[in-house]
């Protein structure tokens, strides 16, 4: 029988968040009535990633791993890992979980609501309350464009906490060809431009490591990206158009999360 959720986790050199992030997800999950598997993409790391998983998939038993000889990107990771997904929804995280396990159940009562795609958006806060001022000021340019070159209405497209029905959007994942961090834009992009109900969810983020600056030194790239997206994200190629779910029972009576969404639902304005 296959699960209720497929959790893709991303990782590349993660070996020292990695123990924290699983713990979480094991305290999280040993709480749910829903079955669920926790599926690590190890994108061609270095560090001792490996052997932490091997480790974990000793204690963890519904931990998957895949693995890449060589890094591909973040892109290319989430793609393999929800194309290897068996659950009814899927949610996507970076390694560092930046969000508390309880926010993933309320990405799931959104879908439960009616939305393809629930995103977590992070609350508005002002520069001094940054915990890295030149992160914000890149991410702040960085939003601004992908509202000018694509008009994207989703005020948060870079957090890595994302929750959405594996059908009909794996489909749409197939499709995609960022294999970096613009992969979070394009996968928006072409489901907003199919007509899927997206739902931006309010969270504080939880900082689980010292912050990483790598999306400065992707931002020329990501830019490029962009245009890219904009000429060709809003084509419905043939394997990836929406079509509608069949729903099915829950698997806990008093709730409701086996209800798929309405393909061609509105756009879910975001959480107040």
């Amino acid at each position: 029988m296959n699960p209720h959720l497929s959790i893709v986790i991303p990782a590349h050199n993660e070996a020292p968040i990695l123990p924290v992030t699983l713990e979480c997800l094991r305290v999280f999950l040993s709480e749910q009535a829903f079955t669920a598997e926790v599926i690590i993409v190890d994108d061609g790391s270095t560090d001792k990633t490996s052997a932490v998983l091997q480790e974990w998939t000793r204690a963890f038993e519904c931990l998957r791993v895949l693995r890449t000889s060589a890094n591909l990107g973040k892109g290319a990771s989430i793609r393999r890992g929800v194309l290897a997904s068996r659950g009814k929804c899927v949610f996507v995280t970076d390694a560092d979980l930046p969000g508390r396990p309880e926010d993933i159940s309320r990405l799931l009562e959104a879908l439960d609501q009616g939305a393809a795609v629930a995103i977590a958006s992070r609350r508005p806060s002002p520069i001094s309350a940054a915990p890295s001022p030149t992160r914000y000021i890149a991410s702040k340019v960085y939003r601004g464009m992908v509202r000018v070159i694509l008009g994207l209405p989703v005020r948060d497209t870079q957090c890595g906490f994302k929750a959405f029905w594996r059908e009909p959007l794996s489909a749409i994942v197939e499709e995609l060809r960022s294999n970096g961090f613009s992969f979070d834009v394009e996968f928006l992009f072409a489901a907003w431009r199919r007509g899927l109900p997206i739902k931006e969810v309010e969270f504080d983020v939880v900082e689980r490591r010292p912050i990483q600056h790598t999306i400065l030194l992707q931002s020329p790239r990501m830019m490029i990206d962009l245009l890219r997206i904009r000429l060709t994200g809003g084509r419905v190629l043939k394997s990836a158009t929406t079509r509608a779910i069949e729903p099915e029972p829950p698997v806990n009576p008093t709730k409701s999360r086996e209800r798929a969404p309405n393909p061609q639902g509105p756009l879910v304005n975001p959480e107040n």
